[in-house]
């Protein structure tokens, strides 16, 4: 007699049988999930050179909702799998298909360009072949050992998991649990901000880099949370018709070779007027500090610009900027920008920054903005000073760097569009106090803590504005026409908990206008030497309008009568109507603070949204 009818009795013991094979089966395809779940993770951990493979594995270990986080989806494509075809082989292909498949993309993208896989990158798989095709892809050990693994599970459950899954109820619930679970899973969980937050990793990674944010919390967890960026929201009423109808009111303008001059924008890090604050403008040491900003505001134009970002978030003042949007996504691919308006105008367009170009993903978004040079620490800063010295001393070297790019240039050059970032005075800073500082314990009653970290920030600006100073000084000198635009990116940190600016006083009541500015207005300034004066028949002395970062271009073409592109011309509308468009939903409409505009300014805000929606997802000729 056959041993199933011994141990488990006739039809009962096939019954048995078949349960207790498909509880082996559905064990061994769990431990290959969870596997495949953890091979993702190395890829992750071992993509990103600059980064100690074993500290960054080790740091998911110490973290262990992240490991389970990247571990998930590989467990729900396996039962969906097994739910939806009942054979293990497939069951195991649809889960190890993705996980290790997406996984070995990421591992390249990052050693490739340095970048992450995202999930907006699958609308450029036509682009992305033929980039690859240009490029040799090492297999690496981890590499090897991935595919090796992989294919190793794929033969085990090809020749020793035979069999199907029985159909019937517990099949079909199996599949309803799953495809309940996908949605739930994705909103609840991996879209949640607050688990998000709780997984933040920053044991061995730089917060402030794009593909060290990302791989710090592994692979699949990220990738999942990107879904959402590839799917970026239109305004409200937007069609590509819509759109098209808008921008066609409003054509491109040439400059007029004979106004045509260089123009070179810096952004400051953390730049900011503290002498604003009354508390601080009666202190002789801060009213020294200050004292050349102050003097060059009298020479140019001069006003506030009103950031949506406090303390961090560079980038969105920085683009803001260059391309005129209020509002952006990630880029990912190459967008209509002010940049590529100066290139149609035959000017030169570079960039520089004595910072890493992966910082901030700059490298790769740069070229995307139209920059046709872009150098940084890794490409000629890093000779010059080093990334440690840059937090301290390197606007000298920045300005040196811009006035050589310009001392190079010859009549017959074609004009410079230059946009620079700084580095110096990058938060956060020490709280012992300097000696012989500019604010002391005994003079302002202020805790000793307090007081050094407004002397290291106050030591850094005021070099700063010294060498800003001297740096237009040296432009005054040049033959060559110049306009200088410069400003700060975002207030500076000041404290954990804002301490600082707590303690002084300062009313930071964002839903207040006064509060407002306090919180989140940093200068500006558009200067010109006397032959771009000349060149546009300008002075460029007097008072700016407070604006948004967006808005700031449109104004430097103003002061140089230039009509510029189109949608300046919807720009320079909505300004006249609101020159504030903050990312909480702030406007600044008849100088009152509100959340709420005007039925006509409105709908006239509305078209802008629509029209650099349009710009900035459009495909660029």
């Amino acid at each position: 007699m056959h041993i199933k009818h011994i141990l488990f009795g006739g039809r009962d013991a096939s019954r048995n049988e078949s349960r207790l094979h498909e509880c082996y089966v559905g064990i061994v395809l769990t431990v290959f999930a969870v596997a495949n779940g953890l091979l993702a993770l190395r890829l992750a951990a071992q993509s990103y050179a600059a980064l100690s493979f074993e500290a960054l594995y080790a740091s998911y270990a110490a973290h262990p909702p992240i490991k389970a986080l990247n571990v998930l989806p590989a467990l729900v494509f396996m039962a969906l799998g097994w739910f939806l075809t009942r054979r293990a082989w497939a069951a195991y292909l649809i889960s190890a298909l993705p996980t290790i498949g997406c996984a070995l993309v990421n591992y390249y993208k990052i050693q490739l360009r340095g970048d992450p896989f995202l999930a907006s990158d699958f609308r450029l798989i036509r682009t992305a072949s033929g980039i690859l095709s240009n490029y040799h892809l090492d297999l690496t050990h981890i590499v090897k050992v991935a595919v090796g693994c992989a294919v190793f599970m794929l033969l085990y459950s090809i020749l020793l998991l035979p069999g199907a899954l029985r159909p019937g109820r517990a099949r079909l619930i199996g599949l309803l649990a799953c495809l309940t679970a996908i949605p739930l899973l994705y909103f609840g969980v991996y879209q949640s901000q607050s688990i998000y937050e709780k997984t933040k990793n920053n044991d061995v990674t730089n917060q402030w880099s794009d593909v060290e944010l990302f791989v710090s919390r592994g692979f699949w967890y990220p990738f999942l949370r990107s879904v959402s960026d590839a799917f970026p929201k239109a305004p409200p009423g937007y069609s590509v018709k819509t759109a098209d109808a808008i921008l066609a009111r409003y054509p491109d303008a040439d400059i007029s070779p004979e106004t045509k001059v260089n123009v070179v924008g810096v952004m400051l890090e953390a730049f900011s007027d503290l002498s604003d604050y009354p508390m601080l403008a009666q202190l002789p040491g801060v009213q020294e500090t200050y004292a050349p900003l102050h003097e060059l505001e009298a020479q140019c134009i001069s006003g506030d610009l009103l950031t949506n970002i406090f303390a961090g978030g560079t980038v969105d003042s920085e683009w803001g900027f260059l391309t005129g949007y209020s509002h952006h996504s990630e880029f990912r691919g190459d967008l209509d920008s002010y940049v590529r308006y100066f290139k149609s105008q035959g000017y030169d367009a570079v960039y520089r920054h004595p910072g890493y170009g992966w910082f901030y993903n700059r490298r790769n978004i740069n070229r995307f903005l139209g920059f046709d040079e872009s150098v940084f620490t890794e490409d000629g800063f890093g000779s010059l000073v080093s990334p440690e010295d840059a937090l301290f001393h390197s606007d000298k070297v920045l300005f040196d760097y811009l006035l050589g790019d310009l001392e190079k240039r010859t009549g017959e050059s074609a004009p410079l569009f230059s946009f620079s970032v700084s580095y110096q005075n990058h938060g956060p800073y020490d709280d012992k106090p300097i000696e012989n500082g500019v604010v002391s314990s005994a003079g302002t009653g202020w805790s000793t803590e307090t007081c050094g970290i407004l002397d290291h920030y106050l030591y850094g600006v005021g070099e700063t504005a010294r060498e800003l100073l001297t740096f237009t000084q040296e432009l005054e000198a040049l033959d060559e026409p110049v306009i200088l635009v410069v400003f700060g990116d975002h207030k500076p940190w000041l404290g954990n908990d804002n301490s600082v600016y707590l303690e002084l006083g300062v009313n930071i009541d964002r839903e207040t206008l006064d509060g407002f500015y306090n919180f989140y207005s940093t200068p500006y300034i558009i200067w010109a030497n006397s032959a771009a004066k000349a060149a546009l028949g300008n002075d460029f002395v007097g008072e700016g309008t407070d604006l948004s970062p967006c808005f700031l271009m449109s104004e430097l073409f103003d002061l140089c009568s230039w009509d510029g592109p189109g949608f300046m011309a919807l720009q320079r509308e909505v300004r006249a109507l609101t020159p504030l468009v903050h990312d909480r939903g702030l406007y600044l409409e008849n100088g009152t603070l509100t959340d709420t505009l005007s039925p006509d300014a409105r709908a006239q805000y509305l078209d802008y949204r629509i029209a650099e929606y349009r710009r900035e997802h459009r495909p660029v000729n």
